[in-house]
């Protein structure tokens, strides 16, 4: 118990596994969303929850209360259900309804704060930027063991995402890729959809007062993204975005910490640089392969066949 409690009161130790942490909730949900062309409801999701933390204070009158994780579900699940109905009337696309959504509730939540919250500690900035650097200075007893609160928080939802992507693992597939005949063997594509953004409006909330909402989107969106041209198979896909995004907050706090820079913009550039390598160097994929594929020689032609049309 000391040898642990000694590892989690190094702070190096703290930051990089909390930033772990939420590359790992956020990467699995991510992949599906990816899969699902719903990448961007992630960021609208990671500002708009913000109205549900701001309901849930006004009803409250405290800042840490379970009604915060509640308020910001509902949130994102507005944010998604509004859309949704802007998509069906036909009047616009999906990029432009998501546009026109969260905009609007963000501006609700920060008009709120500001008539009716000027004076408490919940702001704008917190929310977008976090600051993962203090993470570590806010701690709670779990089992006799001081751990940062962050990590606490974001260990128990990355063990909830981790449930609900295996337990429900071959209904998310089916839904993700063909909710046609998902819907026609009983299952229930839309409420599996609405699930898995509820978790990533959990997920957001759970990330907010550590990495904030920037480092939160480029976890839900670049280590799945860098997974899908490395593979074509959905569990490897779910494995490598989650190890991409530990050696993102590994390599970017390093990078941080050598070169006294932000540590979470650090560790959301190093999900680029794993982007940017696995588009050059993807076996199959990448741009380096698919030159090498143009390059090749062409096999010669089968005699008696020509090139022109039948």
């Amino acid at each position: 118990m000391t040898a642990l409690q000694s590892l989690l009161d190094d702070p190096s130790v703290t930051i990089v596994a909390i930033g772990a942490l939420v590359g790992i909730a956020a990467s699995l949900l991510g992949t599906f969303l990816l899969l699902r062309r719903e990448s961007m409801l992630s960021d609208a999701i990671s500002h708009s929850v913000l109205l549900g933390i701001v309901a849930a204070y006004l009803l409250t009158g405290a800042l840490d209360t379970p009604l915060h994780v509640l308020g910001a579900a509902l949130a994102g699940l507005a944010t998604v259900v509004l859309t949704d109905l802007l998509v069906r009337s036909r009047r616009v696309k999906q990029d432009a309804a998501i546009g026109l959504v969260f905009p609007a509730l963000f501006a609700a939540a920060v008009l709120l704060i500001n008539v009716y919250a000027r004076d408490v500690h919940l702001d704008t900035d917190a929310v977008l930027l976090g600051e993962i650097a203090f993470a570590w200075l806010d701690v709670v007893e779990v089992a006799g063991v001081e751990i940062a609160r962050s990590l606490a928080t974001m260990l128990a939802i990355a063990l909830l995402n981790l449930a609900f992507v295996v337990v429900l693992y071959k209904e998310l597939k089916l839904a993700t890729f063909d909710p046609a005949l998902a819907l026609a063997l009983g299952l229930r594509p839309a409420l599996i959809g609405y699930a898995l953004l509820a978790l990533v409006s959990v997920t957001a909330v759970g990330a907010f007062e550590a990495v904030g909402a920037i480092l939160f989107v480029a976890f839900v969106i670049v280590p799945p993204a860098a997974a899908y041209l490395l593979t074509d198979r959905l569990a490897h896909m779910l494995v490598l975005g989650s190890a991409i995004a530990i050696a993102s907050s590994w390599g970017g706090y390093a990078f941080a910490r050598a070169y006294d820079v932000s540590i979470g913009g650090a560790m959301a550039s190093a999900t680029g640089v794993f982007l940017l390598l696995a588009w050059l160097f993807s076996p199959r994929h990448g741009l380096l392969a698919r030159a090498r594929r143009r390059r090749a020689p062409q096999p010669p032609p089968l005699p008696g066949v020509t090139g022109g049309a039948p």
